[in-house]
């Protein structure tokens, strides 16, 4: 039986934010951000519900029926980085947040830097599946459903891994390394840029 998914709209937004709140408790790159035990319960939420807010105002969310996983999508157009801007949003959720946490910044600045240009893509910013529905091929069919229109409309598809484990998922579904790996600093963890390119006929036989 497939999974029923659905776009997410504001209806959904205290859902989509305790979801991803629950499903990056114990990853990396939030540890990173949010060091201290406590320090994270009390913050990773604001976090988490302003990436949510970005997302449905810009982006868009894909759920499953039964509300246990979510995706967060950004459309990046082909001509999105301008070396000569200066991108203020990290700094403003840094300030939402927790302002006297630099890391927050810092994990929105170090990501964007990496993040290729150049080409039309989609970006999976985010990837949440709840902890007792983990394993039951939830992410899969979430990021399938988006794959599979990239492969119709010749789109490639791009996301940051942050763990080995999620990176192998990522490599299954046919995301290849792009470009030099991010070791967050002061003995952070290790993000993997990965880049998908559309699958035509012949290249998925």
């Amino acid at each position: 039986m497939g999974v029923a998914i659905r776009t997410a709209g504001e209806a959904d937004r205290e859902l989509v934010v305790r979801l991803l709140d629950e499903a990056f408790q114990d990853d990396p790159v939030s540890g990173w951000v949010f060091p201290g035990a406590e320090d994270r319960r009390a913050n990773h939420p604001g976090l988490m519900a302003a990436f949510t807010d970005i997302v449905l105002e810009a982006g868009r969310i894909d759920l499953t029926e039964d509300g246990s996983a979510c995706a967060l999508w950004l459309s990046m157009p082909a001509d999105d980085h301008d070396a000569d801007a200066e991108d203020d949003s990290p700094a403003q959720v840094r300030q939402a947040v927790d302002p006297d946490n630099e890391r927050i910044e810092a994990i929105a600045r170090l990501t964007a830097a990496i993040h290729p240009s150049g080409r039309a893509h989609e970006y999976l910013w985010m990837i949440g599946v709840a902890p007792g529905r983990q394993g039951e091929g939830l992410g899969t069919a979430l990021i399938e459903s988006v794959l599979d229109r990239c492969d119709r409309e010749g789109l490639p598809a791009y996301l940051e891994a942050s763990s080995a484990r999620s990176r192998k998922l990522y490599e299954r579904l046919g995301f290849e390394l792009a470009g030099p790996v991010l070791d967050l600093p002061e003995g952070g963890p290790t993000m993997w840029p990965m880049w998908r390119e559309p699958r035509t006929s012949e290249t998925a036989s």
